[in-house]
């Protein structure tokens, strides 16, 4: 039995479920919460803007695989995180996010920051509640956090008015109880046929895969059943570098030529031309019903906890296709594109382009390393060029597509990670929305490497626009900003490059300085980034 404050029970709520920080941003409704904090010792972030706090409590619930929270201050507070809920309920993260509410025994007389949060969040949580007595409080998160953690993964909301959080009570903290769907084992066992019988199949894995811990029970199905794998998300680096049955680059010819379409733990959105994949069965494997796909031709899709389905595929033992020389010839192509993708990279020209930046970066970055993208252009070349070799290295926007998370999944990163290199890859448009909050890694001692691919332009829409109308506007920044400076100004450290030679120099200074310090690249903006996937 736990008795005092409402911070103090729940923070004894928080520690049940595993959760060991907060991410937060300063306001009187929610000091109870960091009361509670302190008088423990419990680790508190505190950022420059909410969305930062959001962001941060999404990378650990995503590179972690358990809930995290961020703690927001009423009105605005809760407002500004909104794009952090959004980003975490589209990538299934289990993110708690706890916000301050007014007074409830002044409810309507105008108190300050006086909003009713729940029908703001309710489309983008997967509960969302207000807690009306001190001793609910730790039920009431036990229960957000079940649902977060429970069938298809996603953020919760609780907030609290102000006489609640900073009121009296006594109750029992309780563990969330993490529930999932059990697969069907009809479905199972078709998608198993199908797959076996398959001249061509293909695997696409998605960011469910890392997220349920299945990565292990994919390999062992793949290898199983002879099936070469794609990833996409946090799906990239789950088959370990070097494996023989991981692609990356010839993904168009593997869905061209496949008679057999896997995709497991992803959507079939705009990513995978809305599971249009021509002539090709579709078998759709999700973690739960709720994420099967209602607008795409599918021939069976299992649903629930995709370790048990994927241990299901992989123990099948009925009869199946060889399919040596269709690895082989998927093979023989990656080697080619690779040759190609390398050329690209080679520094040889007088300006500097995206694919000369990753070139040079790969040769600095750890097996290990977390990289995270936040940009358009500038990130889908990372997507291109690097090569996650571990599972749970790579984070990105996710679908929702949101720029701005880059300082946020940068703390949450560093948190996690004490030892490990981390590395924002940041286009300067992106570099807008979050980089004040440098000087929230300043002060709190969280080193991280940022490089900006500064080419002037928001190209994502830039040569779009030229392309449809023949002009553009609205898509210049001021070309050659030295961002490098902004965080020298806050108390980290950077430098601006515009020759492609001192790339790997600056890279390998920028690790070395055990600092924020962001490296600044100069890049041409007449490159457009070959894009394929359509909005719509």
């Amino acid at each position: 039995m736990i008795s005092g404050h409402g911070g103090q029970l729940a923070l004894a709520a928080l520690k049940a479920a595993g959760v060991q920080e907060m991410f937060t941003l300063s306001g009187g409704h929610v000091f109870p919460l960091y009361d509670a904090a302190h008088q423990e010792g419990f680790p508190l972030y505190d950022v420059r803007h909410e969305q930062t706090a959001v962001f941060a409590a999404e990378a650990v619930a995503k590179l972690q695989r358990r809930p995290g929270v961020a703690v927001l201050t009423a009105g605005p507070g809760v407002t500004n995180g909104i794009s952090g809920l959004t980003s975490a309920f589209f990538n299934a993260a289990p993110v708690l996010v706890l916000g301050g509410r007014a007074p409830q025994f002044r409810w309507g007389s105008g108190s300050l920051q006086e909003m009713d949060h729940l029908p703001i969040v309710s489309s983008i949580t997967k509960h969302a509640s207000t807690v009306f007595g001190t001793d609910e409080i730790p039920a009431q998160l036990a229960k957000a956090l079940s649902a977060s953690l429970s069938g298809h993964r996603g953020p919760s909301f609780v907030d609290f008015p102000l006489e609640i959080i900073f009121g009296s009570g006594e109750a029992e903290a309780v563990a969330p109880s993490v529930l999932s769907a059990e697969p069907d084992p009809a479905d199972v066992e078709k998608a198993a046929q199908l797959i076996a019988a398959a001249q061509k199949p293909v695997i696409i894995a998605g960011s469910d895969v890392y997220g349920g811990r299945a990565e292990e029970a994919l390999r062992a199905m793949a290898e199983a059943l002879t099936v070469p794998v794609f990833a996409n998300g946090m799906g990239r680096g789950v088959m370990g570098g070097g494996h023989p049955l991981a692609f990356a680059k010839t993904r168009g010819l593997a869905l061209s030529q496949a008679d057999l379409v896997v995709v497991i733990g992803t959507a079939l959105d705009f990513r995978l031309g809305f599971g249009d994949f021509g002539a090709a069965q579709v078998v759709h494997i999700v973690d739960d019903p709720s994420q099967r796909a209602t607008h795409a031709s599918v021939a069976v899709s299992p649903a629930g906890e995709l370790r048990a389905i994927l241990s299901g595929l992989a123990g099948y033992n009925g009869g199946r296709v060889d399919r040596t020389e269709w690895v082989a010839t998927l093979r023989a192509a990656e080697v080619k594109a690779a040759e190609k993708h390398a050329a690209e990279m080679a520094v040889s020209a007088d300006v500097i382009k995206p694919a000369n930046v990753y070139g040079e970066l790969r040769k600095v970055l750890a097996s290990d390393a977390v990289t995270i993208g936040d940009g358009g252009d500038f990130v889908s070349y990372a997507g291109r060029y690097l090569e996650p070799q571990q599972p749970g290295t790579w984070l990105d926007p996710g679908p929702y597509g949101c720029l701005g998370t880059g300082m946020g999944y940068a703390m949450g990163s560093r948190v996690t990670y004490p030892d490990r290199q981390i590395c924002v890859l940041m286009g300067d448009g992106a570099a807008g929305f979050s980089l004040m909050d440098v000087e929230s890694l300043v002060r709190q001692n969280l080193p991280v490497v940022i490089v900006v691919g500064n080419n002037g332009i928001w190209g994502l829409e830039k040569h779009p626009m030229q392309a449809m109308y023949g002009y553009d506007v609205a898509a210049d920044l001021q070309p050659g900003l030295r961002y490098d400076e902004v965080v020298k100004a806050m108390g980290g450290a950077g430098e601006t490059v515009s020759d492609a030679s001192q790339l790997s120099a600056a890279f390998t200074r920028a690790f070395e300085s055990g600092v924020p310090y962001l490296v600044n690249v100069l890049t041409d903006p007449t490159d457009a980034y070959p894009r394929s996937a359509n909005l719509a």
